[in-house]
């Protein structure tokens, strides 16, 4: 639960740094600022998996374990103490971004662009959907290319947030949604899209 806890801090941790650093340099959503938003997501899960596989799993999202216990690739009870882990691990993320970089947090997840919340739903379910697929696909179901699963994990991140963060923000993960809201505070009525 340890490992499963550093890694998820380390991978939140960079990809909000990158985000509070796009915020920093352009508060408007360029198209620059959405690949480089993208790219800190989906780089950061590649070399935050990378690094924590063969430890703890390099899961980093609830919505990922739940997905493993329900197809039987992990015992529920190890779900069950990996959940809480990853949800405070997204809160410490957030707190300790909200505390060494000016400003505040750029990474609470809301809809933009006139998204309603039925549009929310559905384009979170589509991103976290693709991740998880990926997930199972590359890692949970062994195979030749499982050693480089994390490649794959990460580019399919970095796809989830190109089509997901300028509608939803792209969480794509409660821990990641979760995490800036408790620290902002900002929790907007919709917030259960992201769960």
């Amino acid at each position: 639960m340890f490992s499963e806890f550093i890694g998820t801090v380390l991978f939140l941790w960079f990809a909000f740094a990158g985000t509070q650093a796009a915020a920093q340099i352009s508060p408007e959503m360029t198209p620059q600022r959405l690949v480089f938003i993208c790219l800190s997501f989906g780089m950061s899960l590649l070399v935050s998996v990378w690094a924590h596989y063969r430890i703890s799993g390099g899961l980093f999202n609830p919505a990922v374990t739940l997905a493993l216990v329900i197809t039987k690739n992990m015992p529920w009870l190890r779900g069950i103490l990996l959940l809480p882990a990853q949800i405070l691990a997204g809160i410490v993320a957030a707190a300790l971004v909200q505390c060494m970089f000016p400003g505040p947090i750029a990474t609470v997840t809301t809809l933009s662009l006139g998204t309603s919340v039925a549009q929310g739903i559905f384009i979170e379910a589509f991103g976290t959907a693709l991740l998880v697929f990926t997930i199972l696909m590359l890692a949970a179901e062994k195979h030749e290319a499982t050693p480089i699963a994390p490649v794959g994990i990460g580019l399919a991140l970095f796809v989830a947030e190109l089509a997901c963060v300028l509608y939803t923000g792209g969480a794509v993960n409660p821990a990641r949604a979760l995490g800036p809201s408790v620290v902002a505070p900002d929790f907007p009525g919709y917030h259960y899209i992201y769960w």
